[in-house]
């Protein structure tokens, strides 16, 4: 774990204080996040799940959403986002289809999990075989398997450039 510069405190410090929008309004959870591209904040956000009814509106989502609207684009690399607390396992796989280069938090999921949140427990299900997790996941049968990966398939024949296989 690399130490923070003073740059690195000012930005966590931001989103926590975004956090603290929980304790002036009922209908909020103590999360907070900013993206920094270049130096510069390009978004920041405070879990609405609530009062979006969105339970995808977490805070580092939030913030990733609002990146994008500003920068017009949904990739970053060379960027960090600074959360208040460890990302939940949504939030982190987002980070990653973000290509957000690093994460830095202050809380930790444990922190989380002392005070009601389930995060823990998410990363021990996604880490379960399909079969043993509690929500079930039924795949379709060849037939439509097949019909779904002929669309995937004749996107990629469209994209430019030649589709790398990802296992």
């Amino acid at each position: 774990m690399a130490a923070l510069t003073e740059t690195d405190r000012a930005f966590l410090c931001r989103a926590i204080d975004l956090s603290g929008a929980a304790l002036r309004d009922p209908g909020k959870t103590p999360f907070g996040s900013v993206v920094v591209c270049g130096g510069e904040v390009a978004g920041e956000g405070a879990a609405s799940v609530v009062e979006q009814s969105d339970p995808t509106a977490h805070a580092e989502v939030v913030a990733l959403r609002a990146a994008g609207a500003r920068l017009h684009r949904h990739l970053f690399e060379g960027a960090t986002l600074y959360s208040s607390s460890e990302p939940c396992p949504m939030c982190l796989t987002a980070c990653y289809w973000a290509a957000i280069s690093r994460v830095v938090f202050a809380a930790t999921s444990r922190d989380v999990a002392e005070y009601g949140f389930e995060d823990l427990r998410f990363y021990r299900e996604v880490q379960k075989p399909p079969q043993r997790r509690a929500l079930p996941e039924d795949a379709a049968g060849e037939a439509l398997r097949e019909r779904a990966a002929a669309i995937l398939r004749a996107w990629a024949g469209q994209v430019p450039g030649q589709v790398e296989p990802k296992y």
